[in-house]
């Protein structure tokens, strides 16, 4: 261990403090590997230590925990919840009671929006998920970054880390927040040493105030990675290059090197950071952290999928998702799940989150080891006319277009117009950076890109018997931020609903 350390020390010319973090997040690597080897038996431990700690819950009383002995038995005892169906239990831990669905007091709740609900969901944050699941994650995915690129000198300088805000509960006997916010807040030293703002400036409640500070105490800095989701970091990027009038980011920190980011899909928004960062040497690390837990990152250079994290105190079950839309919740295990096929994710959570219906989708595009993609949500979609329209289709066409016709877009919303006296249709309302020149051809080759990736929406649009071609809207610059701001969601993890099978969100944007 000695030696391996003094060789690490070696590789590059860091201060000592920064060698010591370097080689403690490199240690994580030896842990990563053992449990991708050994994925069945990995999952199987975390079955059986949730098992265990749910026996001293209320929870576990009601459902005979001390009885489940195999995943059969655990199957049989406990039915998949939504966040709805499993509300009575979070409220009353919320109300003050203990030992609900984990044992102990919960100190925090992560605050969550969701993309197709307006009702606020809270998502307890025990000791056990905060510190073995979040922040391993966050620990993991700068040690699969050192292994792919171990003459990395993002220790060198500090991070920029986009998050949201924390408050007091009414009675203040808990936090509650944006996920990210908790995150800041109970961050160890060493990250607070290395990140950029300040914790009060990270809190602020008030976006455009926090987008200011926040400018101005990175700018002088050697700023060498950046953390948070791609919307909100595209417009700090961009606020930074107005106060400084620069031309690209290099101008203002030469030594940038990485972004990790999450929450939605990246690729329509790389050309934008390609641009605002042209360097060859910039990197992009994706990871899979939801209010609900830390699930996956990716863990080579170039993406094909995230590597599944299989000992945060997590244990994955799944619905194949033709199933799920019949009404069907049963579910399989790790060792039965089957390539390209989608599957609504359901997890129990050393926070005490039961057999849980997260509302993602996600394919399996590697068993070897287990590697996934989200490919959309379970409330996330259109099937207006039996179409079965998914994000992943609509990010793919959509992407694809773009790079047709050397266009950008910074948002977009996807809404049916039904069938009235004529086929119905998609209304989409696109935010692009700089607006196409001809409108309809941008229409017709997105619905040809749509039909090659959705064979649903492909029979459907047959002479336009069922759905016309897609309508285009195109939406004035600040569209989709002023209605984020009108609903309170500016900064943080918040981000526009991409699908809705109805018309409500639509036509408020329209009426903006």
């Amino acid at each position: 261990m000695y030696f391996q350390f003094l060789n690490i020390l070696k590789l590059n010319n860091f201060s000592i403090k920064n060698k010591i973090l370097y080689f403690l997040i490199h240690k994580r690597i030896n842990k990563i590997n053992n449990y991708i080897q050994n994925p069945l038996k990995t999952q199987q431990h975390v079955f059986k230590s949730l098992i265990k700690e749910g026996i001293k819950t209320r929870f576990g009383e009601e459902h005979d925990f001390n009885q489940i002995t195999n995943f059969q038995l655990f199957k049989e005892n406990i039915p998949v919840r939504t966040y709805e169906e499993l509300m009575p239990y979070i409220q009353r831990i919320r109300n003050g009671e203990e030992n609900i669905l984990w044992p102990g007091k919960i100190n925090w709740f992560a605050k969550s929006s969701g993309t197709t609900n307006a009702i606020s969901k809270y998502i307890p944050i025990t000791k056990e998920s905060l510190y073995d699941c979040h922040l391993r994650g966050g620990k993991d995915m700068l040690s699969l970054y050192q292994n792919n690129f171990p003459k990395t000198n993002i220790y060198t300088g500090k991070g920029i880390m986009l998050g949201g805000t924390i408050s007091l509960s009414k009675h203040g006997d808990y936090k509650e927040g944006d996920l990210s916010a908790i995150l800041l807040d109970q961050f160890p030293f060493w990250v607070n040493y290395h990140r950029v703002p300040d914790i009060e400036t990270a809190l602020m409640m008030e976006w455009e105030e926090k987008l200011d500070k926040i400018a101005k105490q990175a700018i002088n800095e050697n700023i060498t990675n950046l953390t948070g989701v791609p919307s909100w970091m595209l417009i700090l990027l961009q606020h930074i290059l107005k106060k400084t009038r620069k031309k690209n980011i290099l101008e203002v920190w030469p030594n940038i090197e990485l972004y990790m980011h999450g929450g939605v899909n990246f690729e329509p928004y790389r050309r934008a950071f390609e641009e605002l960062i042209p360097s060859k040497q910039m990197n992009y690390l994706e990871g899979y952290n939801a209010s609900e837990g830390f699930f996956a990152v990716q863990d080579t250079k170039e993406s094909n999928g995230l590597l599944l994290m299989l000992t945060y105190g997590v244990f994955y079950e799944f619905i194949p998702l033709d199933k799920f839309k019949n009404g069907n919740r049963e579910t399989i295990n790790l060792k039965d799940v089957k390539l390209y096929t989608d599957y609504a994710l359901v997890i129990s959570t050393n926070s005490g989150l039961w057999r849980y219906l997260i509302g993602d989708v996600i394919q399996f595009v590697s068993n070897s080891p287990y590697r996934i993609k989200i490919t959309g949500r379970t409330k996330s979609y259109i099937n207006a006319f039996g179409e079965e329209l998914v994000i992943n289709n609509t990010d793919t066409a959509l992407l694809k277009t773009c790079k047709e016709l050397s266009i950008q877009i910074k948002d977009y919303t996807v809404a049916p117009i039904y069938i009235n006296k004529k086929s119905g249709c998609h209304q989409w309302l696109i935010e692009f950076k700089t607006n196409p020149h001809n409108i309809e051809l941008f229409g017709n080759i997105l619905d040809k890109n749509l039909q090659d990736t959705n064979s649903d929406y492909t029979a459907k649009r047959y002479k336009n018997l069922i759905i016309n071609k897609p309508e285009i809207v195109c939406l004035k610059k600040n569209t989709f931020y002023n209605w984020l701001k009108k609903h309170s969601r500016l900064g943080g993890q918040f981000k526009v609903p991409r699908l809705c099978n109805d018309r409500i969100i639509a036509d408020e944007i329209l009426s903006l």
